[in-house]
């Protein structure tokens, strides 16, 4: 397997597992969906926001440094969040329309990357100010994990509150092979 082919299949995992986030979330009450449940951002739509705001910041900046990515296009045009926990949506529609949106989006940029790109150098600053030059391939890994790391979160408070995402594991998503 290329590494391309490995961020292909994160992104449609991301995909997926966002969908049936999305969809367990939408069984709760606005007032379960606020409350803060102790999570690192508060509240499950404070976690679903901190995600959100995380990918835009990460996306920008693959955006403005692979310029030829017109899968990116989109991103380009958003706002950059000031912080990692700003809310950028309070409504769960809303909050939704654009995860599924950037989605789709991270499913073309993966389809659109080349190797080169993938073992390139990508040139960024944090949130700090502090400037980095990090693989691109590397960097995406670390793009994916951190929304695994707190879907993982939000699918232990919704299994709190009673509710089963269901199968959550990546083997899920790997196609499977004829046996020989």
């Amino acid at each position: 397997m290329s590494v391309k082919e490995n961020m292909q299949l994160m992104a449609s995992y991301n995909q997926w597992m966002n969908q049936a986030i999305y969809k367990a979330v939408a069984e709760l009450s606005h007032d379960d969906l606020v409350e803060d449940k102790g999570a690192f951002f508060g509240s499950v739509l404070g976690t679903l926001n901190h995600n959100l705001a995380a990918d835009v910041i990460w996306l920008k900046r693959f955006a403005d440094h692979f310029t030829e990515l017109s899968s990116l296009d989109f991103v380009r045009t958003l706002e950059r969040p000031a912080m990692l926990n700003t809310q950028l949506f309070d409504d769960l529609p809303l909050l939704q329309s654009q995860r599924f949106k950037l989605d789709q989006l991270i499913i073309a940029m993966m389809n659109e990357v080349t190797d080169e790109m993938l073992s390139s150098a990508l040139m960024y600053k944090n949130m700090k100010g502090i400037e980095y030059s990090q693989r691109f391939g590397f960097t995406l890994q670390h793009f994916f994990n951190h929304q695994t790391h707190h879907r993982g979160q939000i699918t232990t408070l919704l299994f709190q509150m009673g509710i089963d995402v269901g199968a959550t594991d990546l083997i899920t998503s790997i196609p499977r092979m004829e046996l020989l």
